[in-house]
């Protein structure tokens, strides 16, 4: 139940519209559902703006079909986020309007189309093989309100793929870099901007990346102030946080 719920929950009890045991009946789960496996958070979104994001990878199909049954049957726009194909499947057959993003291994049902900033958020590879981290980000970021602008395989190595775009991604309110090998592009990127810039380190590298450590020590290091990490291939958190930033950007 979002805050605009509630408070219209509390304008129909006094307004007469609906009785108190009404009320109590759509209360009666608040502020959770214990399912056993599971404690589902409805409160979440009245606290942070966002409700309960549904981390998939180590559950059963089964266990993320009940999640996703319980929170979609609250009418709240469900996420879930590391999840198979199998998963999708099981939970399209509870709920058919469930869609999957097969390269960002997310499950979506939309109950209502949240409210979307006029700003973008900027999403940026170094290069192709990190598209399926920056679509967990991208997609993220879009089913939470806001639009998104795609920048891919703009690496160091042939930085005129980058330069040619700084107009658009100059526009932007917030920034997510993508990158693995040395993760160069974060930095490169913080020095030619005036926004706040969120990197992702991924895994992808020969040997001596040591699956992102490398990318993630560069950045968590640059001389860019104005760059921030998350964990390596964590594209879900960039997206998150630069859906916050470009909400407060706009003072929602």
């Amino acid at each position: 139940m979002t805050v605009k719920e509630l408070e219209k929950l509390l304008n129909d009890i006094r307004a007469g519209d609906i009785s108190t045991e009404e009320a109590l009946e759509k209360l009666r789960s608040f502020p959770y559902t214990d399912l056993g496996y599971a404690r589902i958070d409805h409160h979440r979104e009245i606290r942070t703006g966002y409700p309960e994001i549904i981390y998939c990878a180590g559950k059963t199909a089964e266990q993320v079909t009940g999640i996703f049954r319980i929170m979609a049957g609250k009418e709240n726009n469900v996420i879930g986020t590391r999840a198979s194909g199998d998963m999708y499947n099981s939970v399209k057959s509870a709920i058919p309007e469930a869609v999957y993003f097969s390269e960002a291994r997310i499950i979506s049902v939309q109950k209502k189309k949240p409210e979307c900033p006029d700003s973008s958020i900027a999403v940026i590879t170094a290069g192709t093989s990190d598209i399926p981290v920056a679509e967990e980000a991208a997609i993220t970021a879009e089913l939470l309100g806001n639009k998104v602008i795609r920048i891919y395989d703009a690496g160091v190595a042939g930085i005129h793929r980058l330069v040619d775009k700084l107009p658009e991604i100059r526009s932007c309110a917030v920034i997510i870099v993508i990158a693995g090998m040395e993760g160069a592009l974060a930095s490169v990127v913080g020095g030619l901007v005036d926004k706040p810039v969120i990197a992702v380190p991924t895994s992808v590298g020969y040997g001596a990346s040591f699956g992102g450590i490398s990318a993630l020590l560069a950045m968590l290091t640059s001389c860019s102030a104005g760059v921030t990490v998350v964990n390596i291939d964590n594209g879900f958190g960039a997206g998150f946080s630069a859906s916050m930033i470009n909400r407060m950007h706009y003072g929602r």
